[in-house]
């Protein structure tokens, strides 16, 4: 699996955060982890979620990620001092010890490609979960084939970047029949100077019966498979799908 630019080049992270603010899905992972004492936060990104979890000082946060440009940004985001910040990927990340809650959101579990690195991922979060505590992941809903919005003409968008200014966005994208893959570049055109920023980043869209024997064999039992973060069920028009689990005993 190549290295996505859009998350390792810090030219383009720095757009990450003017696309993805605070989501019902971080908000939701925050209850989740209000009785827990210890979080790993599984691709965290720009880490928003695990500062602000770390801010609130009940439970000790860990938050792991390849890219390093998204690192630097999490680091000195309010309450980064506070978190563990670890230059990993979720597929090998090893670490002697278990965590009450391990959460993988903003579909960052479709950046793994194949069947093998999901199982991985899923190994990983199998091998740090404390026995009888919780992990969640989301992933889009491959037969509601989001895919097809994300058109230049229906993904037009104006962002607010703190030191750019105004910046025009938008997507295009392809799909490979053969393997299920989605392949969408992402656009960023600064107003005031012109200057555009591009990427391609390759994602999958596995099915709920797909995720249901990757779990089986990594040792994890779904106790829940929602449709979105409203908690509607997962059925075949849900955007999401959303599992919440533990290990198997």
């Amino acid at each position: 699996m190549t290295a996505d630019q859009l998350y390792h080049d810090p030219e383009l992270a720095q757009f990450y955060d003017a696309e993805n603010e605070w989501t019902d899905g971080l908000e939701y992972c925050r209850r989740l982890a209000a009785p827990c004492a210890s979080v790993l936060d599984l691709g965290c990104g720009t880490g928003l979620f695990a500062a602000t979890l770390a801010q609130e000082g009940h439970c000790t946060v860990a938050g792991a990620d390849p890219a390093a440009a998204m690192l630097d940004i999490a680091r000195v985001r309010s309450g980064g001092h506070l978190v563990r910040w670890l230059p990993a990927d979720a597929r090998t990340l090893r670490l002697d010890e278990r965590f009450d809650l391990i959460v993988l959101t903003g579909h960052a579990f479709q950046v793994f490609l194949t069947r093998d690195d999901q199982a991985a991922v899923l190994r990983t979060i199998a091998s740090h979960l404390r026995p009888g505590e919780r992990f969640i992941f989301d992933s889009r809903n491959p037969l509601v084939e989001e895919w097809k919005e994300w058109t230049p003409e229906q993904s037009q968008r104006t962002l607010a970047h703190p030191q750019l200014g105004a910046i025009e966005a938008w997507n295009d994208v392809s799909r490979d029949a053969a393997s299920g893959v989605v392949s969408y570049d992402s656009y960023y055109r600064v107003k005031a100077s012109g200057r555009l920023y591009s990427a391609r980043s390759p994602i999958a869209f596995p099915a709920q019966g797909q995720l249901a024997e990757l779990l089986q064999e990594a040792g994890l039992r779904a106790t829940s498979w929602l449709g979105g973060w409203d908690e509607r069920p997962c059925t075949a028009d849900a955007p999401e799908i959303i599992v919440m689990g533990t290990l198997r005993t």
